[in-house]
């Protein structure tokens, strides 16, 4: 297959899409919103997204299988398959919050090839594919090249349902309130890795992360020259739940500093 050209051609599965979103905003009922798990909320809107992205997807790679957070087709591995979020997000679309997206990947091979974050309320799209480096609109995007935490700005996801590492996640938090420019929790992980893509942050981390929160951000990220690890600093940061992003130049003293409050389980380890 060709990436480029099929990455060109999510992306705009991926904004029509994001269109059939922005009708929709403000009209979902609360009557017609479950609560799949412990704030983890859904929609006949997501399904139909997920549903409309399905369809789409299967005709660019004929044989392809699906990862979808909303179970609208059979989740199975196989060489060639797309990675989805119909809409990362979806409290903020609740709740009419203005950052939310549609997030796809594709995998070959066991390997990341392509990536689209389509962020809805600015009409953003970002896509990659290997080898050709990420973009946003048609213009090349580039991670940041801000060299220290202390220029940084620093992007997370609050946990809403693991709390078993709140103490060691505060620790950091506390860390780099005091040691960057600052700290944001936009609601959308994929929105989170495409503004760290494009040097809008300099870093983002989070953890209890599903592979179709990140696995189009991620692309996005490595292609625009940063880096990507789980918070071993290793490679187990699409399924292992784990997520540190950043430019190349914070890379090192970012992942630090969360590796030495995760090992201290939150025993004001940052502070000895």
């Amino acid at each position: 297959m060709n990436w480029e050209k099929t990455a060109l051609q999510a992306a705009r599965i991926a904004a029509d899409t994001g269109r059939f979103l922005r009708q929709e905003l403000g009209q979902v009922q609360q009557a017609q919103i479950e609560e799949k798990s412990l704030n983890s909320l859904v929609s006949y809107v997501d399904k139909e997204a997920e549903a409309r992205l399905v369809g789409q997807l299967a005709k660019l790679a004929p044989g392809c299988t699906f990862f979808t957070e909303e179970d609208s087709v059979e989740n199975e591995d196989s060489d060639l398959q797309w990675i989805i979020d119909p809409l990362d997000g979806t409290t903020n679309f609740l709740y009419e919050l203005p950052v939310f997206s549609v997030s796809l990947a594709l995998k070959a091979g066991g390997e990341l090839v392509l990536g689209v974050v389509h962020e809805v309320n600015r009409e953003e799209s970002f896509y990659a594919w290997a080898g050709g480096g990420a973009y946003c609109n048609g213009k090349q995007i580039h991670c940041s090249q801000r060299p220290g935490l202390a220029q940084s700005l620093i992007a997370t996801g609050f946990p809403y349902y693991d709390y078993a590492h709140t103490e060691a996640y505060l620790e950091v938090l506390r860390h780099f309130m005091e040691h960057t420019r600052g700290i944001r929790r936009l609601g959308s992980a994929a929105v989170d890795l495409a503004y760290t893509a494009c040097g809008r942050f300099d870093g983002f981390f989070e953890y209890s992360l599903q592979p179709y929160d990140v696995a189009g951000g991620v692309v996005l990220v490595q292609e625009a020259g940063g880096v990507v690890t789980d918070f071993s600093g290793g490679s187990g940061y699409l399924f292992g739940r784990e997520m540190v992003a950043s430019n190349t130049a914070i890379a090192a003293d970012f992942l630090s500093v969360i590796q030495r409050a995760f090992r201290a389980g939150g025993t004001a380890g940052l502070r000895k």
